[in-house]
Parts: structure tokens; sequence; C-alpha cells
């Protein structure tokens, strides 16, 4: 996983803008990727090579060396794709007229090109898809996958989200939809999920890659997973364009589809790795349906308060984490909140972490447009 930390210190094209905050990578080097023309390839899609490559390492397999490459599927979602070149060469089409404008700009500002490049980069002749469902889109990509291996299209999928949306135009936008925190004056703590003085979320960046494989195919290579995928839901909510259904109605059925796919119930569910926002409404809506699936005392925490919200790149990282958390058996706590909201009727981690062994995790994505995922995810 590639990750930030909310930071006051910003690029000087934010400089002025209405919120000059947000969740950067901090110390990325592209020059250091061993890339031949990595000039030609957007930041995010950088982000996404980086990921696919730690995690196809931990895995244990060798970009390239395929048994069967036509067998070895990409899946990389984002929301926004390359937009730091897009608004880059809009000014140097602005500002230095079009015959300066790159002729890449096309290629690399398009959504699927981090999967394309990712499948060059690693030889994977299987399928390659870009699914754009906002900031459940690394989490789509992941139950995509997952869909793949059951189907025996694929017998290894290289799952997740990247995204790389700091830029004037984003900021500009969220700031105006009222969307993003104001708390400049103490940005390391802006992002502060389900607390009582939460005012909106942190951008964010980054990316989140996970290597799906059958089981028999992992022990087929004698290699333990990390944890398993083990139920995917999607809905819409159909309700509205930003704003979730009031009643969180998409989300819940978003939520009990994973539960049937995985032949569990609600209280089967030890851990809740939320979207959690720092949104004043969202967070409310969700706990609510996370009350009525799993009950009152099942235990939630977002990481949001540590990565910022990195839209399509969210879903996948916080699968990660999920897994993670079954594999180590300490819960995440959701930095920065100090007041749970008393609205908010389910147990979050807060504070520190908490130890214990935790059987299976529900990983939540919402986003834009009222495209909702879910994934249930089980200790291996």
């Amino acid at each position: 996983m590639v990750e930030g930390r909310p930071t006051a210190a910003c690029h000087a094209d934010l400089d002025g803008l209405p919120v000059t905050m947000a969740c950067r990578v901090p110390d990325f080097d592209p020059a250091g990727l061993g890339l031949r023309g990595a000039w030609q390839w957007d930041r995010y899609a950088q982000f996404a090579l980086v990921a696919a490559r730690e995690a196809l390492a931990q895995a244990g397999l060798a970009p390239g060396g395929w048994a069967d490459s036509s067998r070895v599927a990409v899946i990389l979602g984002s929301g926004a794709g390359g937009t730091t070149t897009l608004e880059e060469q809009h000014r140097v089409l602005l500002e230095e007229g079009p015959s300066e404008v790159s002729a890449m700009t096309l290629p690399m500002g398009l959504l699927n090109m981090a999967a394309g490049q990712v499948a060059i980069d690693i030889g994977a002749h299987g399928p390659c898809l870009a699914p754009c469902t906002a900031c459940a889109a690394g989490a789509s990509a992941i139950g995509l996958g997952r869909e793949l291996l059951r189907s025996g299209v694929a017998d290894v999928v290289v799952a997740g989200g990247a995204e790389a949306p700091i830029t004037p135009l984003y900021l500009s936008s969220f700031a105006r939809m009222r969307a993003l925190s104001r708390r400049l004056d103490d940005p390391g703590t802006a992002s502060r999920p389900f607390d009582t003085g939460r005012d909106g979320f942190v951008l964010g960046e980054g990316a989140g890659v996970v290597v799906l494989e059958s089981e028999e195919g992992a022990r087929a290579r004698g290699v333990r997973p990390v944890a398993r995928v083990v139920g995917y839901g999607a809905s819409a909510d159909a309700h509205h364009v930003t704003s979730p259904h009031p009643e969180g109605k998409g989300a819940e059925l978003a939520v009990r589809a994973a539960l049937r796919d995985a032949g569990l119930t609600g209280r089967d569910i030890g851990y809740v790795n939320a979207h959690g926002t720092s949104t004043p409404q969202g967070d409310v809506v969700e706990a609510g349906v996370i009350h009525r699936v799993a009950g009152p005392d099942v235990r939630v925490s977002s990481t949001k308060g540590v990565t910022g919200h990195p839209l399509g790149a969210a879903g996948s990282i916080e699968a990660a984490f999920a897994a993670l958390t079954l594999h180590h058996g300490v819960i995440p706590p959701t930095a920065s909140t100090t007041e749970v909201d008393p609205r908010v009727e389910v147990d979050v981690v807060h504070g520190a972490a908490r130890g214990g062994r935790v059987e299976v995790a529900l990983s939540n994505s919402f986003g834009f447009g009222g495209q909702n995922a879910a994934l249930l995810i089980a200790a291996a």
C-alpha cells in the first residue's frame, strides 16, 4: 500500500484555494521505479505500479514468470484517473498554446491506464479491467477479481485501486461542495470519523493492490494467504448524485448481499473497517447500517483518520487494513477521534488499538452516484 498522512505542507499550486491541506504520499520519486518512459505515466498509475509490485513480491510471484499469462488478470479501479496530467496539460494549452500540449495527454489521463500499464509491466494477458465506481472502485475491483477466480476465467488476479486527485480543480470542487474539513489550523487531526466535531474529509491519494488466488493455487505453491475474501456485495442507492440515502438503503443492500454470498449472518462480523469519511451525514448513516446488520457491539474503526480519503483507492487500501487486522489480531483505532457522536450506536475503536482474534471483517465502500461495495474477509 502507498499512503500518506494529513499534513499542512502543500505544493505551491494549492496556494489561494479555499482548502489548502491534503494527505499526500510523502517523498514519492517516480524516477526510482526503474521504468522506461516513467514520464508517460500519470501519478495515479505510478502509485498503482508500486503497489502492484509490492503485492506480487509479498505473494511470492515473479512478474512475467507466469506458466500461462492468459490466466493472469488485472483489475485496477479509479474514480478520477489521470487528473494530474489533465489539469497540467489544460494549463499548458491555455498558457502556452496547443502546440505545446503533450501528445501523451489522452493515454495518461485515461481511467483504464493504470490497469493497462500494470498489465504491460507484469506481462499479464488475461482480462484487464478498470471499474469506475467512484470511492467504491478499489473494493469493486477486488469483488470482481474474486468473481473471475470463481468462474474459472483466471488463476491469479491483481486487483485494487489508485488515485492522485490532489489538484486545484478537485480541491476547489470538493471545497465548494463543503465536503472537506476546514480545520486548517490543525490538519493532522482534521479527519476524525464518527467524532462529534467532524466537519468533512481530508482529500488523500495513493493505491492499494492485493493479489487474489484460488485456495488450490496457493496451496499448490505452498503459500498461506494473509486472509480470504469470502463475500462481495454491490448495490446502487438510486437516490442522489452525492448524498447517501438518508436511511442507508443502498449501503445495507450491499452489506446483506455480501453476507448472503458468504453464507454468513451479521452476527458473524467481528470487525468493520468503515467507509467512515468524517462527513457529518455519511458517518451517521453508515453507523445505522452497521447497527442494523451486525448489532451495537460490533467493533468499528475508520482508517481515513490516517490516510485521508483517497477516493477510488480507498476501498482496496481499507480491504488490506481489514485483512491485516485478521492476520495480526490487532484492530486499528480511528485516529483523531476523541468523542464519538452519540448518534453512532456501535463500538467505535478509538484512542488506542485493540487486540483480540477476529474471524470475519467487513470492509465498506460507498461512492458518489450511490454506488456501493461491501467485502467480507475471513481469517486464513
